[in-house]
């Protein structure tokens, strides 16, 4: 039973409703702990113990079978502590922003690398070097000017994949580079 304390009137425990709620919780997690491979899995901090019971559920290709596995693995993670299973939900929201992160950058590089090779990419190179110093301009140049003979002669694009390497690895070196001046004018400020 649920009881009462007398004094202030408080439940012991949560309601059967909470403890419902709580529990498809559980499974929901489960469900996708099943679904994500051996490398994703690597990543979580999961219990060395769960995860024979997720090998189990992923090895299952009955649809019954499958279920009542994925509802003994939730039962197995209810018997953790709820600090374990707050680790996992937050290491996988991690995970999603970071590849929304990591997403939105490569459309930016894409952008920037589309940007130098339009019509007018000497104004696109001129911003770019002017945000960039450090850049290796002839470089950059020269990956232009090969990209616009690849198209031109209908070449594999060599040259086209190797500048949005170099982007890529420009933005990254700026934007790693562009937080410490931050941190440095916070510390004096």
């Amino acid at each position: 039973m649920r009881g009462r304390d007398d004094e202030t009137g408080d439940f012991f425990s949560p309601s059967r409703s909470q403890q419902r709620r709580d529990a498809l919780d559980v499974l929901a997690l489960g469900e996708q702990l099943v679904a994500m491979s051996a490398a994703q899995l690597a990543r979580l901090p999961i219990p060395e113990a769960l995860l024979p019971h997720i090998r189990d559920s992923q090895r299952i290709s009955s649809y019954i079978a499958r279920k009542r596995q994925i509802a003994f693995l939730a039962k197995q993670m209810r018997k953790l502590d709820d600090e374990a299973l707050d680790a996992i939900r937050d290491a996988m929201s991690k995970d999603g922003d970071a590849a929304k992160r990591e997403t939105a950058s490569l459309h930016r590089v894409e952008a920037l690398r589309d940007a130098l090779l339009g019509d007018d990419g000497d104004a696109a190179m001129t911003e770019l070097l002017d945000t960039h110093p450090h850049a290796d301009r002839q470089h950059l140049r020269q990956l232009v000017r090969n990209a616009h003979d690849e198209r031109k002669r209908n070449k594999p694009p060599r040259a086209y994949r190797e500048l949005f390497r170099e982007l890529r690895d420009l933005l990254a070196d700026g934007e790693a580079g562009g937080d410490e001046p931050d941190e440095e004018g916070d510390d004096h400020g």
